[in-house]
C-alpha cells in the first residue's frame, strides 16, 4: 500500500497513461537481470514481454503456435490453467507421464518422434499439481531430446523462486537457449491481485507475442507495473522471498506430518521441496471425486485430480494446498480428511465406482 501511494503521488501522471506493449522498461530490465543472476544466463530486456499474469503468457503462446488440430505435448498430470488456455485453440494433446524426477524420458522421446508436437509445455519446479521438481539429470535429458527434435520447450517457472529445500535447479535455457521460452509471474512472490507476469523468449518470438498482445489488450496495467517496479527497487526481493519460503516450508512440513499421522498407509503422496502443493493418490478402485463430496460434508476441500489429465485418468488422485492455511487449520483439516479417508477406504472399492 505504501509503494502504491508513492507511485501515484510521484509518478501518477505517467503511471495512469497508456504505455508500451512490451512493458515498463525498468521492470523488463529487472527481470532480465534476475534471470542472469539466478541462472548465469545472458537474457536482455528486449527478450522480455510483460503480461497480465503468466496465464496471459500461455494464451499468447497458444495464439502463436497452435492451429486447430495441431499437436502439443504436456505433462501428465498437467497444469490445469495451461490445459484451459491451450484448449481454446483446439490442439491435440500428447501426454508425457511424470515420474518422481520429472518427465519419463522414453515417453517424451516417443511423443517427439511420433507426434511431432509444436512444443512441449512443462513446469520443472514444484509442478502444479504434483509438487514434483525435475532433477538436474532429467533436465539435461529433456534438453537433449528437444535439441535432437528441434522442438520448442515452454518452461513455466511460476514456482521456481519458492524452493525451500535443496539447491536451486538449472533453467532449461541453460541447455537449449534457442528453443526455450520461459514464463514467470509476480503472483506467487508479491501479489496475485496485481496480475503481472512475463514471457522471456528469443526476440523473434517476442515480436510475435507483442503483435498478439496488441490485438488483445494493447498493454498490461501500467500502474501495476510501476508499483511492482518501485517495490523491487525499494525492497530486498531475496529477503521477501525468504520470509515466504520459510512460511511455506513450515506449512508443508506440518501437512506432511499430519498426513503421516492421519492418512491410511494405502494412500501415497509426494514430498515437495518447494511450491504450494502435495499430490496424493488413493488405492485403485477409489475415486477422489467421491472423496471430495464426502470431505465437503466435513467442511474440508480437496481438488480431485481428473481435470489435470487431458487423456482421461486421474480418478484416484487429488491435490492438497498448504500455502494459505495456518498450521492449526492444516492439522484440523488433515485430521478431518483422514477420518473421511479411513471410513471410505474401509468400504469395498467396487461399491464406490462412479
Amino acid at each position: 500500500a505504501e509503494t502504491a501511494h508513492t507511485v501515484i503521488k510521484e509518478e501518477g501522471r505517467y503511471a495512469l497513461q497508456y504505455a508500451t506493449t512490451e512493458g515498463h522498461p525498468p521492470l523488463r530490465e529487472w527481470i532480465a537481470n534476475r534471470y542472469n543472476t539466478r541462472f548465469g544466463l545472458d537474457v536482455s530486456p528486449e527478450e522480455i514481454l510483460i503480461t497480465n499474469g503468466s496465464q496471459q503468457c500461455l494464451d499468447l503462446l497458444g495464439k502463436i503456435f497452435i492451429n486447430p488440430g495441431s499437436t502439443i505435448a504436456i505433462e501428465r498430470p498437467g497444469y490445469l490453467g495451461a490445459i484451459q488456455a491451450f484448449s481454446m485453440y483446439e490442439p491435440e494433446f500428447s501426454c508425457v507421464p511424470l515420474t518422481a524426477d520429472g518427465p519419463e524420458i522414453h515417453a517424451l522421446s516417443q511423443v517427439l518422434k511420433t507426434d511431432k508436437p509444436s512444443f512441449f509445455y512443462g513446469v520443472p519446479n514444484s509442478q502444479n499439481p504434483s509438487g514434483i521438481t525435475w532433477s538436474e539429470d532429467i533436465r539435461k535429458e529433456v534438453g537433449v531430446r528437444m535439441q535432437e527434435s528441434e522442438t520448442i520447450l515452454i518452461e513455466d517457472d511460476a514456482y521456481g523462486e519458492l524452493r525451500f529445500r535443496g539447491e536451486s535447479m538449472s533453467s532449461m535455457r541453460s541447455f537449449i537457449p534457442d528453443l526455450t521460452i520461459m514464463t514467470g509471474s509476480f503472483s506467487k512472490i508479491i501479489a496475485p491481485g496485481m496480475r503481472m507476469g512475463w514471457v522471456c523468449a528469443p526476440e523473434e518470438i517476442i515480436e510475435q507475442a507483442v503483435t498478439a498482445k496488441q490485438g488483445t489488450d494493447l498493454h498490461s496495467n501500467a500502474l501495476s507495473q510501476q508499483i511492482i517496479s518501485r517495490f523491487l527497487a525499494d525492497h530486498s526481493i531475496d529477503e521477501h522471498i525468504s520470509r515466504i519460503t520459510a512460511a511455506y516450508a513450515s506449512q508443508c512440513d506440518c501437512m506432511l506430518a499430519a498426513i503421516k499421522d492421519e492418512f491410511p498407509e494405502e494412500v501415497s503422496y509426494t514430498r515437495p521441496n518447494g511450491g504450494m502443493f502435495i499430490w496424493a493418490t488413493l488405492p485403485d478402485g477409489y475415486s477422489s471425486t467421491e472423496l471430495f463430496e464426502r470431505a465437503l460434508k466435513e467442511n474440508v476441500a480437496i481438488l480431485p485430480g481428473t481435470p489435470f489429465y487431458t487423456d482421461g485418468g486421474g480418478e484416484t488422485t487429488m491435490r492438497l494446498n498448504f500455502s494459505n492455511s495456518t498450521p492449526e487449520r492444516i492439522e484440523e483439516g488433515i485430521s478431518r480428511l483422514g477420518r473421511v479417508l479411513r471410513q471410505y477406504l474401509n468400504e469395498s472399492p467396487s461399491s464406490n465406482a462412479l
